[in-house]
């Protein structure tokens, strides 16, 4: 396992929130990450479909993440979803993150959400990198 993948595993695991719903990392590297998670009843809206704050979660863990993950803390400073299309309680939906562009002290990422090959939403996010590094924060192995 590369230093970075077990990074983004340790970071993930020391998140109660992302524990609860479920979310799991399939691939990350410098600049992208593909993350998962199966709706479940809990994870349910009163419209009997798929409450739209899993999938933010969702997005929102892929996005800061794949800002951090490198090594440097970067917080979130704005963030736009777009919902295209419905989930409901079985669905596996995949969030692919990736940086859009990078400056000294801002980066935008894209998080695109899918059920199989259809885009469910799309999400845009804006880190403002503070140049502190991550292991002073979280140890991580």
């Amino acid at each position: 396992m590369s230093a970075l993948r077990a990074r983004a595993q340790a970071l993930l695991e020391d998140d109660p929130y992302v524990q609860s719903q479920g979310i799991e990392l399939i691939c990350i590297d410098e600049t992208s990450s593909v993350l998962e998670m199966t709706i479940t009843a809990n994870q349910r809206s009163f419209l009997k479909a798929a409450h739209g704050g899993c999938l933010f979660s969702l997005a929102d863990t892929a996005f800061g993440l794949t800002a951090n993950c490198a090594g440097t803390v970067s917080v979130g400073i704005d963030t736009h979803m777009a919902y295209i299309r419905g989930c409901k309680v079985g669905d596996r939906i995949r969030a692919e993150a990736h940086e859009v562009s990078r400056s000294r002290h801002t980066a935008i990422y894209r998080v695109n959400l899918y059920r199989d090959v259809d885009v469910v939403a799309t999400f845009t996010g804006t880190v403002y990198i503070t140049h502190r590094n991550l292991e002073n924060i979280v140890q991580a192995p």
